[in-house]
């Protein structure tokens, strides 16, 4: 056993034992304490002081008997520290048991066995449950009230130090543990100053030693007049608009803004120094993330998954997602071989034991590549996240768009079709609606590729899954902002007006597993990414976050790039009417189209003939509300 395994084990039984002693104590004190009480005032010269109360061979029956029910009770087993009502009831209930075995000594087993004929009156045993209750409850309960006496003595003198000073937003149970950690932690985090809290029956009053002095509106008026230098956001149980608009008060100071975790992650974190975070920009959108239903993904369950484009920062969070529900085995497919294999090795790490876990490194561009992966483990569910994504890029090189884009998923859904895969779901964007860009544009044709494989092979359901902007995404603006931050700005914002949707890749990831769970074949699902936020208001408070005031850093207007435009869809005039919720009422989804054998040979025909003189035209030719954004 590890040495300092033993130590904290020696010292816990030291503690246990010393408290079991300190119990004894006090047994023995509240008995003197009855007999003077009910003696006018005498102790020696009584009859039961000398034949029971001083006996050697009594005591020491009832100290082991004290010992025995304390332990059975728990009351060895509780932490002190947050000693509270269900503590005092273990110690009612000790007390009372305490007095009946004393009772049961004093009327039974020394009378019996002993031949005693002293005793006092049944009143008396009533009067020292009393005393017990008292003795135990005080000895546990004290300790938290001394404590926390302390600690608001240490508060008083802390505050004067040169430590950061803190205000907790929150007086609740997060709050109280936020304080807890700054004082196990010697206040490196810094000295808890005050607390805010929204209830007005809470203000003036304390938690842990901590003052409650206002509420979330006057966070700004407080943070200047007690010179605060950061605040712990700490309200994990209000909805999402409430953190916002709490956060949105907190940026206006010039106080450093971080928050503490959920509930969920507050259970599931084993590192406690974790638990408080910088504020990320995720919670910087207002809207809930949506959390979707578990039992649709059933179909995963052992299952051979395969995901192309599995390296990527979708790819590799679906790959993550995949792996909760069992599969049989997950392979990944990547044309770039190193996150593909920090990838396998991380999810080794979690599920060697029950998944297996592949790469195979390979182009969706390569029909045969793919067919030899398909030949090698015969999957039954194809997530399709390969693409070129990066919208100015893709209007530098847009016959690698329809090559990669386009031509690519063509190659992935005739492997999928032939080897009578179960289910093939593709993710499209939301530039596909009213496209301005060669990207947006190449991902409508892979929506109408989709809805005609599904017509024309029945035996594999097809679907597709249509996404915003995807947080902490290769291809979202945040990292990129981050890094103009990180040089000293100015950071470069298209236009002041522009705005995107936004999700998280978790949803983005569990968007396309339900996806495969709900489809029927040929649809378009769509999240209820609620509203839109404006890049620039995105900008500066990525810019307060870290810790850097707007005119320091700087915002350029560059204006708009090539193909890009102010404002995103989530659906076309054409599918607003005939689209439908889901049992997921945060998805929607969109019917299929027909489409016919000769439009679709037609426009195959065209997409084999593109070069970088016809591109655009063909593209508009098959799409026709395919237009270029205003610049």
């Amino acid at each position: 056993m590890d040495k300092k395994v033993r130590e904290k084990k020696f010292s816990a039984f030291c503690r246990k034992f010393l408290l079991a002693f300190i119990d004894v104590v006090l047994f023995f004190a509240s008995n003197v304490a009855l007999v003077y009480l009910t003696n006018g005032g005498q102790i020696e010269g009584i009859g039961y002081s000398n034949e029971l109360l001083f006996n050697y061979t009594h005591a020491i029956i009832t100290a082991c008997g004290v010992i025995i029910i304390n332990w059975v009770m728990g009351l060895y087993r509780s932490v002190w520290s947050f000693a509270g009502i269900d503590e005092t009831v273990r110690c009612a209930v000790a007390a009372v048991l305490d007095t009946a075995f004393l009772f049961a000594v004093d009327r039974v087993i020394f009378p019996k066995f002993f031949s005693t004929i002293n005793k006092i009156g049944f009143y008396a045993y009533l009067f020292e449950i009393v005393l017990v209750m008292f003795c135990i409850a005080f000895l546990r309960i004290g300790y938290r009230v001394i404590r926390r006496s302390l600690g608001e003595i240490d508060n008083k003198f802390i505050k004067r130090s040169t430590k950061k000073r803190v205000m907790i937003v929150g007086a609740g149970f997060m709050g109280n543990f936020v304080i807890e950690e700054m004082r196990k932690t010697d206040y490196k985090i810094g000295v808890p100053i005050c607390l805010i809290d929204d209830n007005p029956a809470k203000k003036g009053k304390r938690l842990n030693g901590v003052k409650i002095v206002g509420n979330c509106e006057q966070i700004p008026l407080i943070v200047k007049t007690r010179r605060i230098d950061t605040i712990i956001i700490c309200v994990p149980s209000a909805s999402k608009l409430r953190q916002r608009e709490i956060l949105d008060i907190c940026l206006k100071t010039s106080a450093q803004v971080k928050i503490s975790p959920s509930m969920t992650e507050f259970l599931e974190s084993p590192n406690s120094g974790k638990k408080i975070r910088d504020v990320e920009i995720s919670d910087l959108i207002s809207r809930q993330e949506v959390k979707l239903d578990k039992k649709v993904c059933r179909y995963l369950i052992g299952e051979t998954v395969l995901v192309l484009g599995g390296g990527g920062s979708i790819g590799s969070e679906i790959c993550n997602q995949v792996a909760r529900y069992n599969p049989k085995c997950i392979v990944i497919f990547d044309i770039y071989e190193n996150c593909a294999f920090e990838l396998q090795n991380e999810l080794k790490n979690k599920y060697a034991d029950i998944i297996d876990i592949n790469v195979r490194i390979g182009s969706v561009r390569d029909i045969e590549r793919i067919r030899e992966v398909f030949r090698e483990f015969r999957p039954g569910v194809v997530f399709h996240a390969a693409a070129h994504k990066h919208v100015p890029l893709m209007e530098d090189s847009p016959c690698e768009a329809v090559k990669n884009n386009v031509l690519g998923t063509y190659n992935v859904a005739c492997v999928s079709a032939e080897f009578k895969a179960k289910k093939m779901v593709i993710l499209s964007t939301d530039k596909a609606v009213n496209p301005t860009n060669v990207m947006g544009a190449t991902k409508r044709i892979t929506e109408i590729i989709i809805q005609y494989m599904n017509q024309k092979y029945p035996e594999t359901v097809f679907a597709a899954v249509r996404f915003g902007n995807v947080l902490g995404s290769h291809g979202s603006v945040v990292p990129i902002f981050k890094q103009k931050i990180a040089q000293g700005g100015p950071v470069c914002v298209t236009h002041p007006d522009i705005t995107r949707y936004f999700m998280t890749i978790p949803e983005a990831a569990q968007l396309v597993c339900q996806a495969g769970g709900l489809a029927n074949g040929g649809e378009v699902f769509v999240l209820d990414m609620g509203e839109p936020v404006k890049i620039m208001d995105l900008a500066k408070n990525l810019i307060k976050l870290s810790g850097f005031e707007v005119d320091e850093i700087g915002i350029k207007i560059v204006g708009l790039r090539p193909g890009e435009k102010l404002y995103e869809e989530l659906a076309m005039e054409s599918e607003i009417s005939t689209r439908k919720k889901t049992s997921n009422n945060k998805i929607f989804v969109t019917m299929p189209e027909e489409i016919s054998d000769e439009s679709f040979n037609e426009m195959l025909e065209k997409l084999n003939t593109v070069n970088s003189d016809n591109v655009r035209e063909v593209l508009k030719s098959i799409v026709p509300n395919y237009h270029p954004a205003e610049n």
